[in-house]
């Protein structure tokens, strides 16, 4: 069958908190989680990858229970589909695995269920389900999105003329949000509260003025979460110590971790990922760039995949 025959959807991978943005700016990047979704008389799931296969093929995977309850929040009932399923994006890596599922799953209910939904609705949504805007925000949105969740509120202003590339230094190990979450402090002094905002605040400031030494300044002094997640993320304390040297102007933990991300001017990834290898040699090394786009949608429906 012909490419415009079938329904393709396509998440972007993203990071969130760039070190002191903790729970509101997330940066979508260049992997990604695609749906080719056909009618069936049931829902199946058709894993493309390895690492899928370890997930429910049938109404029970994650992404299909989204599109059903999100569905059944506009009280619509979804035809059964056939979706094959391909992700480039690491399982628990602090990568936004998550997050595209639920945005997968919420795009997948709208072009089912046809229910017309906005940008800004699909935000909402994705928000509440995942309990922060960050990842879901450069999911749905692409580029910088800086977001902000206050109860049933959730508001975010989107960035796309930030131009840098950036490196993910990828463990072995996997590292759950829940895990990583457990170190962290039940509260903060005023104090403490008032000096991460600044430095939080400053952060963004910097990234839209393009000041990009004092951006890395300001991912190096989080106050939120790095402090306390270095215990479960050793190699961040090796890279925010020699990846300035290499050429790197900042360097944070990807979302909870364990990934964490180098921010490079363009034309300088190769010598800081040469420099690395060499000091961290048992890491993965991933290049890659911001998505601009967020998530998408083209083609229809087809009948079945062939």
């Amino acid at each position: 069958m012909n490419e415009g025959e079938m329904l393709l959807i396509k998440v972007p991978a993203s990071t969130a908190n760039l070190g002191p943005g903790f729970d509101s700016i997330g940066l979508a990047l260049n992997l990604y989680l695609t749906l080719e979704v056909a009618r069936s008389e049931c829902w199946e799931v058709i894993p493309l990858t390895e690492e899928l296969k370890e997930f429910p093929n049938d109404e029970s995977n994650f992404i299909i229970r989204t599109a059903i309850e999100v569905a059944k929040t506009f009280e619509t009932i979804l035809a059964p589909c056939q979706i094959k399923v391909d992700s480039n994006i690491p399982l628990a890596r602090g990568l936004g695995s998550s997050a595209s599922a639920i945005v997968a799953g919420i795009e997948l209910a709208d072009q089912v269920g046809n229910l017309q939904l906005t940008k800004q609705q699909k935000f909402e949504i994705a928000s509440k389900m995942e309990g922060h805007p960050d990842n879901v925000g450069a999911s749905i949105f692409g580029g910088l999105v800086i977001g902000c969740q206050i109860g049933e509120e959730v508001d975010a202003e989107i960035i796309h003329s930030i131009d840098l590339d950036v490196l993910a230094v990828i463990p072995e190990e996997e590292l759950l949000t829940k895990s990583s979450r457990g170190v962290l402090p039940s509260s903060l002094s005023f104090g403490e509260a008032v000096s991460a905002g600044a430095v939080s605040n400053l952060l963004v400031a910097a990234l839209l003025t393009g000041n990009l030494k004092l951006a890395g300044k300001m991912m190096k002094q989080d106050k939120y979460h790095q402090p306390y997640r270095k215990e479960l993320v050793p190699h961040l304390q090796i890279m925010e110590e020699q990846a300035n040297k290499l050429g790197a102007y900042g360097v944070a933990l990807s979302g909870a971790g364990p990934t964490v991300l180098c921010f490079v001017k363009p034309g300088e990834m190769d010598s800081l990922m040469e420099g690395l290898t060499a000091i961290l040699p048992e890491m993965c090394f991933l290049p890659l760039e911001i998505d601009k786009e967020g998530s998408i949608c083209s083609g229809a429906i087809a009948t079945e995949i062939k």
